[in-house]
Order: C-alpha cells, then sequence, then structure tokens
C-alpha cells in the first residue's frame, strides 16, 4: 500500500516496525548502534483470537525507536501466534507494520475493504485493542494498536 493509499483511507503515520527473530540477545546486539539502546520485556498474550480460534502465546520482546518510528524485535517462544508462523515458514525480519488509531474495530472494516483480514484480534479492555491483518499475496503484515496514550 502506498503513501497515497495510506493516506486516502486516513490512517495515521506508521509509528512502529516490527522484527521477528530467532534470538532476541543477539538480534539486540546486531541493531543497537541503529536503534538502541533497547528496553526488552517477556509477554503473555492470554486468549487472543488467532485465525478463528482462541490461542495463547509468550514471547520475548525488545523496543528501539529511530526517531518517532518505534523498533519492535519479537522472539516467539511458544503457542500459537503470527510470529510463529513467520520463523516455522524459514522467514526472519521485517515481519509488521503498525498504526495507532482510535478505533480498532473501524479499522479492521475499513482495511478489510482493500483485501486485509484480522488474523490475531486481543482486547485487552474496553479501549486498548490490538489486530494483525494480513492480506493474499503480501508478506508484510500490519498491526492495528487502539490504546490510550
Amino acid at each position: 500500500m502506498s503513501e497515497q493509499q495510506l493516506a486516502a483511507l486516513g490512517l495515521p503515520p506508521i509509528d512502529q516496525v516490527g522484527f521477528v527473530v530467532k534470538d532476541l540477545d543477539k538480534a539486540i546486539a546486531q541493531y543497537d548502534a541503529l536503534f538502541g539502546p533497547f528496553t526488552t520485556m517477556d509477554a503473555q498474550v492470554p486468549s487472543a483470537d488467532f485465525r478463528g480460534r482462541e490461542a495463547s502465546c509468550e514471547l520475548k520482546l525488545a523496543f528501539g525507536r529511530s526517531g518517532n518510528l518505534e523498533i519492535e524485535l519479537i522472539q516467539w517462544v511458544s503457542g500459537e501466534s503470527p510470529h510463529r508462523e513467520f520463523i516455522d515458514n524459514g522467514s526472519e525480519g521485517m515481519q509488521h507494520l503498525r498504526f495507532r488509531v482510535d478505533n480498532a474495530d473501524t479499522w479492521i472494516e475499513k482495511l478489510g475493504a482493500e483485501g486485509y483480514r484480522s488474523i490475531w484480534y486481543k482486547r485487552w479492555s474496553e479501549d486498548t485493542v490490538f489486530a494483525y491483518l494480513e492480506r493474499d499475496n503480501d508478506p508484510l503484515m500490519i498491526e492495528i494498536l487502539q490504546m490510550p496514550s
């Protein structure tokens, strides 16, 4: 999707680029000079909707920056998630672009008209939601995040 198409849809600027890696410590060492320093955390995602079924996963995360752009490094640890599929398919590297929005469900519907479908969805609270969206013949996913500032 081009910048013009994103603008036509009304999406805000990209605020995060997500990379899936096999070894988080190695990736941090590799990218620290470009995007560091990184902060790390272990993440549990319980009871998300993953491809139409309930699934949980555990991830190791690291967050760096390039100006206003957040760089997320993600190591899959266990469970079902798009990150596991990415690694299982022999991939490693850039996996998604994230957009922060006011209403995730509205954006999932709008992007559906562009051929995207939600494959991983979690509502943490009334005002905090994330979703990963994919479309056919496009290896790059979109993450939609609704979260108070």
